[in-house]
């Protein structure tokens, strides 16, 4: 049970990358369609903080396994941060990707200001308690029509200065080595040790879940660890 880490999301995008993020991790990785059909988690978080946490604390109760999930999203410094949480249905509830990136194309046109953002959270937790979180940001441009073939959501109009391509051009190596959920990973990545440690700590003492969203400080890993509220 202590290296079952179940990936709580139906993203078919975001579950291709995060198996090739964790494939060299000791860990078996599982994903949803692996269980019956669980509630879906309604994305109602004003943070991607709070997104997160609740897909993979939610998933982890229902399941009784250590989950983890990210939110992710797009701010576009013009819009003052938008589309954000709103990312995946910025076009409306069921909108598809594409739909999705006319809409901030259009909202784009005329504008010289095309500094964006993605920006992801992820969080690991158990059925009970607080859960352990890693953040990641990249940098780019939007372009003004979508290019290449690859990736997912907004990543055919998301333009990577440093390597000259959106993320849609990229091969999946080299998304993974610059995007905002790579660097999430990799800051895990260099602790997965003591995290495996705390998900074994944690499920061990299967103490009752706390009132109140809390979570750790994953730069702690002392008896005495710090505890922070999510905002």
């Amino acid at each position: 049970m202590f290296n079952i880490l179940v990936l709580a999301t139906t993203n078919k995008g975001k579950l291709k990358e995060f198996k090739e993020l964790l494939k060299d991790f000791p860990v078996e990785i599982r994903s949803l369609a692996d269980f019956g059909p669980i509630p879906e988690v309604v994305e109602d978080g004003e943070t991607f903080d709070d997104n997160a946490y609740k897909k993979a604390h939610f998933t982890a109760k229902v399941l009784g396994l250590p989950c983890i999930a990210d939110d992710s999203g797009l701010a576009v410094e013009a819009l003052g941060g938008a589309p954000g949480v709103y990312s995946a249905r910025y076009a409306g509830d069921n909108a598809s990707d594409a739909e999705n990136s006319a809409k901030l194309l259009k909202e784009m046109e005329g504008v010289s200001n095309r500094k964006a953002a993605f920006h992801c959270v992820i969080s690991i937790a158990v059925p009970s308690g607080p859960a352990l979180t890693y953040e990641g940001t990249c940098q780019g441009e939007l372009l003004t029509a979508p290019r290449g073939e690859d990736g997912f959501g907004y990543d055919p109009i998301f333009y990577y200065p440093e390597l000259g391509k959106t993320f849609a051009e990229l091969s999946m190596a080299e998304k993974n080595k610059v995007s905002h959920r790579g660097k999430a990973m990799a800051e895990m990545a260099a602790e997965f040790e003591q995290v495996l440690k705390w998900v074994k700590q944690r499920l061990t003492e299967a103490k009752p879940a706390k009132p109140e969203h809390e979570q750790f400080e994953h730069n702690d890993w002392s008896e005495e660890i710090m505890v922070r509220e999510v905002k």
